[in-house]
This record gives structure tokens, sequence and C-alpha cells, in this order.
């Protein structure tokens, strides 16, 4: 079978505006626009009352099946699978001369590109080639900026737009230029980039917390990120309300890169993220990349005094840090052993001790020290034992060194 009769060209009328696919149970709002059922549902259960196409103000958020327009989808359906006894990807194929068409209209015609920009999104997942293909393509990527920066763009646009610049920008060799381009005080992406985050779709969520991650590149970029309202906090949130483990990833990676810099950090923790990391840390079903972001986030947040306190204040963090020891990767060993020298030997912390040792923590210490841990976690873990007065010659003589300390962060 020829590559063409591979992918099947979807009409757009059968896609929803939100989420792109093809619609299940499409269903109309008062403004004529259908969506499908579970899209517009979530849409306006977060809180939202326009129209995500139109962006017009709803007087009713009542919304009636489209039973004519489901019809049809069930009889192009079956037209589709009688077609070919082959997997169908439902998908339209571009040629590379038909996506710089895209672009072209695009350019001429922003107002209206939300069709053109879905398309792009489908040629960039495509294939790695495509994406190298759209990145190299002379002011493509500007132009994606341009539109972030836009005050009067159609939001589902501005999803789809996050969505190619988070497919193509690991591709994209001047990322410098990039990033000076969306930080340029003309334009307000971040404005954007939090509407995406705070409304849009998972995927686009994702996308927007990954391409904030990859503009992180510098100082200036990432305390530009922080000081944007809303953008940090509706991070933190995205961390007590997310399921989709992807989400989940994406946004703890997208904050670690932010909070590089030291002065960002007491703005995290007074934002809530200590609370945040501890119910993550307790899940039991958390995996082993999202257990050992936590704890490098919590490292993060106990080198300053606001994150050392928060951390002492909540026994059931100290607590979740001492059962992770040991238990998910020699990674998260070494970010919870750094994070109790700083609670219990830095800062010398009466509570923090107590959970320690209440928690078996003494012998999880002594186990780390005597494995094939890095010399600096290995002297964190004798500073740690001589805190609890465990002072047997026998058992410190061999690791007490005269080593010079150099803060762990």
């Amino acid at each position: 079978m020829v590559r063409d009769e591979l992918f099947i060209t979807v009409p757009s009328l059968f896609r929803c505006p939100i989420s792109l696919d093809v619609m299940k149970s499409p269903v109309s709002l008062s403004t004529g626009v259908t969506y499908d059922r579970s899209s517009i549902q979530r849409w306006l259960d977060n809180g939202n009352n326009t129209c995500p196409a139109t962006m017009q103000v709803l007087h009713s958020k009542d919304f009636v099946p489209n039973h004519t327009l489901q019809r049809l989808i069930q009889i192009w359906s079956n037209s589709v699978r009688h077609r070919s006894d082959s997997p169908v990807q439902l998908v339209p194929s571009l040629s590379p001369d038909q996506a710089r068409d895209l672009i072209k209209e695009i350019e001429t015609n922003p107002e209206d590109c939300l069709e053109c920009m879905s398309k792009m999104v489908s040629f960039a997942r495509e294939s790695e080639e495509n994406r190298k293909f759209l990145a190299k393509i002379d002011g493509f990527v500007l132009l994606l900026v341009d539109f972030l920066g836009s005050s009067n763009a159609n939001f589902l646009a501005v999803e789809q737009v996050v969505r190619v610049l988070d497919l193509i920008v690991s591709e994209y060799e001047d990322r410098k230029q990039l990033v000076n381009s969306m930080l340029k005080s003309d334009r307000d992406c971040f404005s954007s980039i939090l509407l995406v985050l705070q409304r849009g779709s998972t995927e686009s969520r994702i996308g927007s917390a990954r391409v904030l991650e990859s503009i992180a590149i510098d100082a200036e970029a990432k305390l530009l990120i922080a000081e944007k309202d809303g953008l940090l906090s509706e991070l933190i949130r995205t961390l007590s309300s997310e399921t989709d483990p992807v989400m989940m990833e994406s946004t703890l990676s997208c904050l670690i890169a932010i909070s590089v810099p030291r002065r960002i950090r007491p703005k995290i923790v007074r934002l809530g993220i200590v609370k945040q990391l501890t119910k993550l840390l307790s899940d039991p079903n958390s995996s082993v990349s999202v257990t050992e972001k936590v704890l490098k986030l919590l490292e993060m947040a106990s080198s300053c005094k606001e994150g050392k306190s928060e951390i002492c204040e909540n026994s059931d963090c100290v607590s979740a840090i001492v059962q992770k020891m040991l238990k998910v990767s020699s990674t998260a060993t070494e970010h919870a052993v750094t994070i109790l020298w700083s609670v219990c030997y830095f800062s010398r912390d009466d509570r923090a001790q107590i959970t320690v040792t209440k928690n078996n923590g003494l012998t999880k210490i002594l186990v780390v020290m005597q494995s094939n841990c890095s010399p600096a976690v290995r002297q964190l873990a004798v500073d740690l034992l001589k805190i609890f007065r465990v002072s047997s010659k026998s058992c410190l003589s061999s690791y007490d060194t005269k080593t010079t300390h150099i803060m762990p962060f």
C-alpha cells in the first residue's frame, strides 16, 4: 500500500475546536459553535463563561446534541473503516511545500488561522524530520512568538501555537534569540502562556510548561518568568490538582528550571510549594521520576531560611523524606540526605531531628554512609550522625575528615 493511502484527511467540521480530535459526542452552544461534549464540559467546569472559538460571553451554558453532525461523522467513520483493512491514522498529511504555504497564509491572515495552526501541529507531530524542517524555516518561530504576544489572538489558536512551539523549540538553533524575542517588553507572551495553563487542554498545558522550561536558560529569563503575576502560583496549583503524570512531570521540571536563582526560592515557598510537594511525596503511586523531582525541589527550598522553616514545621514532610531514602533511587536518596543535612545539621532544628529519629532515620543514614554514594553526600551523612550523637569512634573514625564544607546547593 502506498504511503498516501495510510492517511485519511479528516474534514475540519468533524474536529472539536478544543481537542482537535474527531468528535464522539458533538454538542452545540448558544453561539452555534459545535464541540465535543467532554471538551466543552471541561472548559465550562473550569469557570469559563465564554465560547472558546469566538470568545463571546455565553448567556446560557446549556448545550444541545448535534445529531445531524454525529450521523455524518458516523457515516464518514464507517466509510473510512471499509476503505482499508490496514489501521488508519486520522491525521492530515502535509508536504513541506504545503507547510510553507500554510505559514504564508498565517502571515497574511493571523486573525483567522486556527485551522492552519492545527494542521501545523499535525505536521510537526508526524516526524522529527518535519519538526527540524519547521524550526529551520526563516522567521517561522518568531512568527509564532509574535502571535503569542498579540493581545487579541484567538485563544484556541494560541493553544495551537503553544503546541507547535513545544514540538519544535528543541530543534531551534538560536535559542537565545527566541528567549530575547519572548522577553521583549512590547510583547506579553507570558500572559498567553498563563492563560493556556489556566484554561487549556491537558496537551496544551503540558506544552506551556515545556516552553517555559525551554526559555528559562539564564538568570534573567528565570527571574522574568518568576516575576510574571500568577505564573508561579498557577504552576504550583497544578501540582495539587493534576492527575496526568506527564503534566505533573512537566510542571515539576519547569519549576526546577525556574527556581535555580536563590532569590526565587523564598517566593515559591511563600506560595505553598512545600505543602504540595509533601502530598506528592506521600503518594505511594508517584513514579520514580516524579519522586526525584519532588525531592530536588524540596532540596532547593531547603537552601533558604523560609524553606527550612516550612519543612521543619511540617513533620509529615520530614517523615516522607526519610521514608523515601534507600527506597526509590540513588538520586532520590542523595536529595533526601541533603535536605535532612540542611534542616537537622545546618539549622539544628530539634523538631526535624526528633522526626528523623522516630522514623528510623539514623539506621538509614548509616547505610547511606556505607553505600556507594558520592564523597560529598557521605560527608553530609557523617555530619548528620554527629548531630544525632552517634559518636562511636569505631563507627566514625574512618569517615571523620577535615574536609572544608561547601553548601550543597
